[in-house]
């Protein structure tokens, strides 16, 4: 492995051979300890460019990220958690393709109006307008959540994970296909290729890239504030940070293109929220102040989840629903959908990842869940 490559805790042999394969065309990698295969690039996989971005380093989930709000509630407050999460279940929408139905949803953001929508092609940029419009601020499916929690002081935290939904995923398929010679709306297979943002085409991704970056920030603080009124709290904190991006950032000196992957910015002094799994704590983490030559080498970059241990495929084979409310219903937490390949079973254990990253970065919060809200097993899109 190149010596500019820096690896967090201990990992299967595929993860490291993706990891390998993005080193030989990086000028800089490293690999989170929450690590583990993804498309092409290891899911806790960073690497840096040269003025390049990859397409597939970034993801389909583009701008998938973490909020957490610190409410004035304590837990004691909340009352009886049952009928909350039942409410925050019929509140809002989650599962793959849903919209969003509540009164107030942020249809009208400004981000609808900017000019990067140009960077589409025109006869798809209307169908992909009013789908970005629908699903704003819906959560999705898989891994995808709100959570109440309460801290070490008894105060209650709301945290949600999810990215730029269907826009998303849709810039990313556009792209992947364009970078490999095809149409917009033709399939391309998953494989790198670094786009020069000197040119047209790498302009124009990076444009939609940063403009799926402020839906997803838009949709997650609508979601969090929304559930934080659901439950009688007002914002106090707001702790924010996408994991699946690239960043323009200056490393040593160079400035380079840092494309995250399933991995949160973590520069010093930066707070962070990194979940667990739907029956574990999750954190709020600070990057250490001291600027150490292992944060340096992390690209200050640490995990963003506990990392799975098992594939969906074999988590299916594994692990039943039984399985799943037996290890939460010992845990106290109450639990709304979730599905079997998303249990605490096929997910590595949070403290010892964040072990793992070393003197990188420090806990502030330990954060005990209360409430999950996730989609189920037998979710379906809306038509």
């Amino acid at each position: 492995m190149s010596p500019i490559t820096q690896i967090f805790g201990t990992h299967e042999p595929q993860t490291l051979a993706q990891l390998h394969d993005v080193a030989a065309r990086a000028v800089r990698t490293a690999l989170m300890a929450d690590g583990h295969v993804g498309f092409t690039m290891p899911i806790g996989g960073v690497a840096a460019y040269r003025e390049q971005v990859s397409v597939v380093g970034v993801g389909y989930d583009i701008a998938c990220g973490n909020a957490a709000i610190r409410t004035n509630l304590t837990a004691e407050r909340l009352g009886k958690l049952d009928p909350l999460a039942d409410e925050i279940a019929a509140t809002i929408s989650f599962g793959m393709g849903r919209k969003n139905r509540a009164n107030d949803a942020p249809t009208n953001n400004a981000l609808f109006e900017d000019d990067a929508w140009d960077a589409v092609p025109p006869k798809d940029r209307r169908a992909l307008q009013d789908k970005a419009r629908a699903q704003l601020g819906t959560v999705g499916g898989g891994n995808h959540y709100v959570d109440v929690f309460a801290d070490e002081m008894d105060n209650v935290w709301v945290g949600v994970h999810f990215g730029s939904r269907g826009f998303g995923h849709t810039v990313a398929s556009g792209f992947l296909a364009l970078s490999q010679g095809k149409t917009w709306r033709e399939r391309a297979p998953e494989r790198e290729v670094l786009l020069d943002l000197k040119a047209p085409i790498g302009q124009d991704y990076w444009t939609l890239m940063n403009l799926a970056g402020r839906y997803a920030y838009a949709g997650r603080e609508w979601v969090a504030r929304k559930v934080a009124h659901l439950i009688g709290g007002r914002e106090r904190e707001l702790v924010h940070n996408h994991h699946n991006f690239a960043w323009r950032e200056t490393h040593d000196g160079e400035a380079l293109i840092v494309v995250r992957k399933g991995a949160t910015p973590a520069f010093p002094g930066q707070l962070g929220f990194i979940g667990g799994s739907m029956g574990d704590n999750a954190v709020i983490i600070r990057g250490t102040e001291g600027n150490s030559a292992l944060q340096r080498a992390a690209l200050y970059s640490t995990v963003h989840g506990a990392g799975r241990v098992m594939s969906r495929g074999t988590a299916k084979t594994q692990v039943t629903g039984h399985m799943m409310k037996g290890w939460v219903r010992e845990k106290g937490v109450v639990l709304r959908g979730g599905a079997p390949d998303e249990s605490p079973h096929v997910y590595r254990r949070l403290p010892d990842v964040l072990t793992a990253q070393g003197d990188t970065i420090e806990i502030v919060h330990t954060l005990r869940p209360l409430i999950v809200v996730m989609a189920g097993a037998d979710d379906r899109p809306d038509l």
